[in-house]
């Protein structure tokens, strides 16, 4: 029996990792949270791949610490920062930069991701992309800064030269309760 292919943005998102990672990718966890897509994503690059994390709260890193360890997974740098300094720890051309935006599930949902910030680090990250390389963006926009947040990239990603990237916007349109956006930049080769 086949799966359901289109469940939930995040689902997507991972089959669009899985179609870009192998052994030896670099890959960035742009909002690591509670460590889940830390940990799929050092699965996928492998051993001789490597994983940047980053969050800007102290739980987040404890989480995904814990995780990391409970998995086995040595292959991530852990950053204590926000995903608006990429550039200061990512140096070489990367495969896959995941946002999951919003906020930390179990925590306050008074502490989410920015559209200033995050639009800087996307600005960022489309420097750092290899060719055939992806962003990939799960946008929670069922609160106020999510709403903003999902605009601004809009905005942004909409304006972008089409010869050098791809854009893509994937939502559901019959599901109640703000379902995440899907949105996708993939550097053409």
């Amino acid at each position: 029996m086949k799966e359901n292919f289109f469940t939930n943005s995040m689902n997507l998102a991972k089959k669009i990792c899985i179609g870009k990672l192998n052994e030896g990718s670099i890959a960035v966890d742009a909002t690591m949270g509670n460590g889940n897509d830390t940990v799929f994503l050092a699965n996928l690059v492998g051993e001789s791949g490597k994983v940047y994390a980053f969050d800007i709260q102290e739980k987040a890193l404890l989480n995904t610490s814990e995780k990391l360890k409970e998995n086995g997974v040595e292959n991530v740098e852990l950053i204590k920062d926000g995903h608006e300094n990429i550039d200061k720890y990512v140096k070489e051309k990367v495969d896959v930069i995941m946002f999951n935006l919003g906020y930390l599930p179990k925590l306050s949902h008074n502490i989410t991701t920015k559209a200033e910030t995050t639009l800087q680090a996307v600005k960022k990250s489309l420097n750092l992309l290899k060719e055939d390389s992806v962003i990939i963006l799960v946008i929670y926009h069922g609160h106020e800064n999510g709403k903003e947040e999902k605009l601004a990239l809009e905005n942004l990603l909409s304006s972008i030269n089409q010869k050098e990237y791809n854009v893509i916007k994937l939502e559901f349109i019959n599901q109640i309760n703000n379902p995440p956006a899907l949105i996708c930049v993939e550097k053409r080769g």
